[in-house]
C-alpha cells in the first residue's frame, strides 16, 4: 500500500475512534497491547497489521471497504456467514502466497543441495 493511502486508513481509525469518544486507552486494551503502543499505530511508528487492522475495524464497528475506502461494488458477493468475500479474497491472496513461499522454500532447498554435490565433487580427488 502507498504511504499516502496508510495515512488515509490511519486518519479514517482516528476520525471512527474520536467520533466514538473513544481513547488510546481504550483502543489499546480492545487490542491487547499498551496505549503507548496503539499511539505508535496511529501516528504510523509502527506498521498497521492487516490482523490488527480487522480487530480495530470490529472495535469501530467499520467494514474494512470502508476503512480501505474500497467501493461497494468491488465485493458483490456474499458468504454464508453474511460477512464480506473480501475476508475470502484475503484468505486466498494468503493462501496463494503460502503456496508460492512453499515453492521458493522448495527451490531453495533444491539449489542448496546442488550446490553441496558441487562442492562435493571439487573437493574429491582425482583418480587418474
Amino acid at each position: 500500500m502507498e504511504k499516502d493511502k496508510v495515512e488515509s486508513v490511519i486518519r479514517k481509525i482516528v476520525k471512527a475512534r474520536t467520533k466514538q469518544g473513544l481513547s488510546y486507552e481504550n483502543m489499546a486494551n480492545e487490542l491487547s497491547i499498551t496505549s503507548a503502543a496503539y499511539r505508535k499505530i496511529e501516528t504510523g511508528e509502527t506498521k498497521l497489521t492487516l490482523e490488527r487492522l480487522f480487530h480495530i475495524s470490529e472495535i469501530l464497528n467499520s467494514s474494512l471497504p470502508e476503512l480501505l475506502e474500497i467501493g461497494n461494488d468491488v465485493f458483490q458477493q456474499t458468504n454464508n456467514e453474511s460477512t464480506s468475500v473480501y475476508q475470502q479474497k484475503v484468505e486466498n491472496f494468503y493462501q496463494d502466497n503460502k503456496e508460492i513461499y512453499e515453492k521458493l522454500l522448495q527451490s531453495k532447498d533444491e539449489q542448496i543441495k546442488l550446490l553441496n554435490n558441487l562442492l562435493e565433487s571439487y573437493e574429491r580427488p582425482l583418480c587418474i
